[in-house]
């Protein structure tokens, strides 16, 4: 599955988070990653990041889709990183 991952969290996580979700997904921009991963990633990613995150203050949201080629991602402005395929 294709997971894009964006987050909204207080400045004294967002280090943790993003090396967590960096273990996973590839870095697009600030606060949004995104990669194809197994159920069983996904599940260990969001039991890494309830960890961390503050429950009553931060948010962390996952889209998923059932593969890259369903998702069409128009960019305006800089590409700052390009998610590249690892074979």
């Amino acid at each position: 599955m294709y997971v894009i991952v964006a987050y909204d969290v207080g400045v004294e996580r967002v280090a943790r988070v993003l090396k967590i979700c960096r273990k996973y997904l590839t870095w697009v921009q600030n606060s949004l990653l995104e990669g194809e991963l197994t159920p069983a990633q996904l599940r260990r990613l969001q039991h890494e990041l309830e960890r961390v995150i503050d429950q009553e203050a931060d948010s962390v949201q996952f889209y998923i889709l059932p593969q890259a080629s369903v998702a069409k991602r128009v960019t305006l402005g800089m590409v700052k990183n390009q998610p590249s395929q690892v074979i």
